[in-house]
């Protein structure tokens, strides 16, 4: 069999649309107003978000990044990105409970300076605010809005959501092609859903149909991934 050149870690734009919704309506809901720009039913325009590994916060906040008006900013990023501009009217501030202490300060100014100008912010972490080991002044900012704990998707919600993917493409998948590929491989849905992107061009060149067996042959081709 000719070797495929896999693009499963090329990075693609993240969107909302994208983002598989599960129990995370409301939240979904709300940052679709503040890509707006516009403030939730209560006059908020500050939110954070928590939840474990995988459940999709940094994909919302790429998801609003792409946006000439919005910044991104790391735990990692540095001090200069924590910085209030004019020109920027989201944050967008990732993995809260690793901003190194020598940061922490200039989080909590742009806190304070995004609510004294009227601009948004969403920020995300591991953790609720209240447990978050960073400084009391930047966890009382953090939960400062609404709060909202990102729910990851059952196995059943991946499942569905990637029979939704697949006929929307127009291609059907064999029986027990899901189940294991969502308990032999990575979990979350980037992942997934890029491999089920491979899936169908394997499909198209090769001219076969997406069995268990093409699964696997596909899988066998990344180092890490074991039948």
């Amino acid at each position: 069999m000719r070797q495929l050149l896999l693009d499963l870690d090329a990075e693609k734009p993240q969107s909302l649309d994208t983002f598989v919704v599960g129990q995370n309506a409301e939240a979904a809901h709300l940052l679709r107003l503040f890509a707006q720009r516009t403030p939730s039913t209560y006059g908020e325009r500050v939110v954070y978000l928590w939840g474990e590994p995988g459940a999709g916060k940094s994909h919302l906040l790429q998801a609003l990044a792409n946006d000439s008006a919005a910044r991104y900013i790391t735990a990692t990023a540095p001090v200069a990105s924590f910085a209030y501009s004019p020109e920027v009217s989201l944050y967008l501030l990732d993995d809260c409970e690793n901003i190194a202490s020598s940061k922490q300060i200039a989080a909590f100014n742009l806190f304070n300076q995004v609510k004294e100008n009227h601009c948004f912010l969403v920020a995300a972490g591991a953790l609720p605010p209240a447990i978050l080991g960073v400084r009391e002044d930047l966890r009382t900012r953090l939960g400062w809005g609404l709060i909202y704990q990102i729910h990851g998707l059952t196995d059943d919600d991946k499942i569905a959501a990637l029979e939704r993917a697949a006929y929307a493409r127009g291609v059907n998948l064999s029986a027990g092609v899901l189940p294991y590929l969502i308990t032999h491989y990575r979990r979350d849905m980037r992942s997934l859903s890029t491999m089920l992107d491979t899936l169908v061009r394997f499909s198209l060149e090769t001219k076969r149909p997406i069995t268990l067996p093409v699964l696997r042959e596909v899988m066998q081709q990344q180092n890490g991934y074991t039948t």
